[in-house]
This record gives C-alpha cells, sequence and structure tokens, in this order.
C-alpha cells in the first residue's frame, strides 16, 4: 500500500517530533520537550523509571541528566501507525550516557523502545501516552580519546545557532 502525501507528512510530523525529544533530553531544553506532549499526556518509564505526566517526565528526565558529563540520544526502527488525527509509534532507541564516578569515566547504554499513542490536536502531533521499554542496558568504564567541551547541554550549543534557535 503507497502512503498519500498527507499520510507521509503525518509521519514526518510524527518523526520529527521524536528527534525533538532526543534533543530536547541531550541538550537538557526542557521548552522543547513539553512541546512534544500534549498537557495532559503520561509517560511510563517502567518500574524503575518514572510514571507520571509526560511534562513532569521531561522534568525529572532533565534534572537525572543534570550530573552527567554527556549523553546522546538515537532514534531508529520508527514504525507509525496512523488512524485520522491518533497514531500509534514503536521507535528503537539508544541512549550513551557518560558520568563521573569515583575518579572514573562511566559509560551507561540503554536500548529501549519508545511506544507512543499520538493525537493531532489544533494541527500539531504530540505524544497522548508513552510507554518507554528498556530491553536492556549496561555500564562500563571508559577511557576517553579526548575531551570534547565544544558541545554543551544547554542553548549554547552550537546545534541552536545552525537551527536558529528554531525548535
Amino acid at each position: 500500500m503507497t502512503d498519500s502525501p498527507d499520510r507521509i507528512a503525518d509521519k514526518f510530523a510524527i518523526t520529527e517530533q521524536l528527534y525533538r525529544y532526543c534533543r530536547s533530553v541531550d541538550r537538557l531544553d526542557v521548552p522543547l520537550g513539553h512541546s512534544v506532549f500534549h498537557e495532559d499526556a503520561t509517560a511510563d518509564y517502567g518500574p524503575t523509571g518514572f510514571r507520571g505526566s509526560g511534562r513532569a517526565a521531561i522534568d525529572w528526565i532533565c534534572k537525572a541528566h543534570e550530573h552527567l558529563l554527556a549523553h546522546s540520544h538515537q532514534v531508529s526502527n520508527i514504525l507509525i501507525a496512523l488512524d485520522g488525527d491518533r497514531a500509534g509509534s514503536e521507535a528503537y532507541v539508544t541512549a550513551t550516557l557518560r558520568m563521573a564516578r569515583e575518579g572514573k569515566v562511566m559509560q551507561m547504554e540503554v536500548w529501549c523502545r519508545y511506544c507512543d499513542r499520538w493525537s493531532r490536536r489544533g494541527g500539531v502531533w504530540r505524544i497522548d501516552h508513552r510507554d518507554a521499554v528498556i530491553d536492556y542496558d549496561s555500564i562500563r568504564e571508559v577511557t576517553p580519546m579526548h575531551g570534547h567541551e565544544w558541545g554543551t547541554r544547554d542553548t549554547h550549543d552550537p546545534s541552536y545557532t545552525a537551527l536558529g534557535a528554531s525548535r
């Protein structure tokens, strides 16, 4: 079955929102993260994670990431099922996070899936509910090759200049 241009545009809009979510948690950009969730959205990050409102999940994640040295979230294998102004999606995620612990640099890796329910309200696709399903994770000591201080986890990051601070 071939998707119509409108269905392709809807899938692209949802995919862009997934990318914005990753950018928000990597840059600790709370307003950007909030914009991915409807005001009444809910989120469940599993039994060892956060459960509550979608926007409170962004607050919780960004606060938890403040002490980390760096982090990077990638999204792949995005499947989207559209049904008018509602949709469901599954996206595979790899999150790589670095932290200092007892004088060592530790790297955490999390492989999970975002299973999201979406709705389009006022012409904008946002998440109604997220189930973040962690499939597995790991932590290990690493030896960095170089110091990488050019990128920042705020609006001073070069990406904001490149994108014109657009969200």
